[in-house]
């Protein structure tokens, strides 16, 4: 018989450096969970990604137990590691913080496709341009749709 899921919780970690300080600690102990079980698998799952700021959904159940799944990064933090930027403009309309070409915007794209509600990848890259532009960062060349 399948466990009864009391519900799910969102958090962003930085793989391999979830520890039980704030934030992860109180928003887990808050629902019942074991914090350092926690801690533990999610910092061996992501030892590849050390660093990398990876959000994560876990389902915890009513006998207390729990599930996690990883996703991957946001699209914005790919992009500041493009640009290497601390963040994006205050004001994106006014100051430009930098500029991306399509196909970086294209790599973006397919890191995020199993992320995405999309299913092409020009409507991902679609995605991720209007991430780039509510950031104050700007696409440089023509998209490769309108080359056709």
């Amino acid at each position: 018989m399948a466990k009864e899921v009391a519900g799910y919780l969102k958090l962003q970690v930085k793989g391999g450096q979830a520890n039980p300080s704030p934030p992860i600690g109180p928003a887990l102990g808050a629902k019942g969970i074991n914090i350092m079980e926690f801690c533990k698998q999610f910092n061996a799952r992501t030892q590849d990604r050390q660093g990398q700021v990876l959000p994560v959904v876990v389902t915890y159940y009513k006998d207390k137990s729990f599930d996690f799944v990883i996703k991957t990064p946001p699209a914005a933090v790919l992009l500041k590691e493009f640009l290497k930027k601390p963040k994006g403009s205050p004001e994106p309309n006014r100051k430009k913080v930098g500029s991306v070409t399509w196909d970086q915007v294209k790599q973006v794209a397919e890191t995020k496709m199993p992320d995405l509600n999309s299913f092409t990848i020009e409507s991902a890259m679609k995605m991720v341009a209007g991430t780039a532009r509510s950031m104050g960062i700007t696409v440089t060349g023509t998209p490769p749709w309108e080359n056709e």
